[in-house]
């Protein structure tokens, strides 16, 4: 594995982290390794060996191979030709960690939604209207409204022409994890 590599694998071991439920501690105690090595390895400003890698892959009850390829298949250039369908533009296609959508004219979509994880509303041009938790938020062009996940939402063009681009972390990925991940 060259150095490129072996830091790309970071990626690779948070995400199977995460997946467990685990935090860097519990992989410390599991592995040997120490907590701050971890996080390194993890943001990728450390190059595990060999050993270590195959001690983290062992805590995370998975092999070092795996690792490798899943830090092979995270690493992605994705074109997304231009679609339509009703007005909505998928902007990543796949199994990828971010989510983008493009909402194009007078949506109206008057049922309520519920995402587990994060996103964001951007009006590229137009207006809407967002409801979340029950107070009404107006956004022109321009604005952004950020959701946690959990927030119960709803929205609506109120200008025709709107163009909406909501992007989040994708409804496969468990985001929900606390500092000490």
């Amino acid at each position: 594995m060259d150095d490129k590599e072996a830091l790309r694998v970071g990626a690779a071991v948070r995400r199977r982290r995460r997946t467990l439920g685990l935090t860097l501690a519990a992989v410390a105690g599991r592995s040997g390794l120490s907590v701050p090595f971890l996080s390194q390895i993890e943001n990728e400003r450390a190059r595990p060996s060999p050993r270590s890698l195959d001690l983290v892959a062992q805590a995370l009850e998975t092999t070092t191979e795996r690792l490798r390829a899943a830090a092979d298949s995270a690493r992605a250039v994705d074109l997304v030709r231009a679609d339509d369908e009703d007005g909505v533009h998928r902007l990543v296609r796949g199994r990828h960690q971010l989510s983008a959508l493009e909402f194009i004219g007078e949506q109206d979509l008057g049922r309520e939604f519920q995402h587990r994880n994060d996103e964001v509303m951007y009006v590229v041009d137009g207006a809407v209207e967002v409801e979340a938790e029950g107070q009404a938020h107006r956004l022109g062009r321009s604005d952004t409204l950020f959701l946690s996940g959990g927030v119960r939402h709803r929205w609506r063009a109120t200008v025709p022409g709107t163009r909406l681009l909501v992007v989040s972390v994708a409804e496969h990925i468990d985001a929900t994890y606390d500092s000490r991940r």
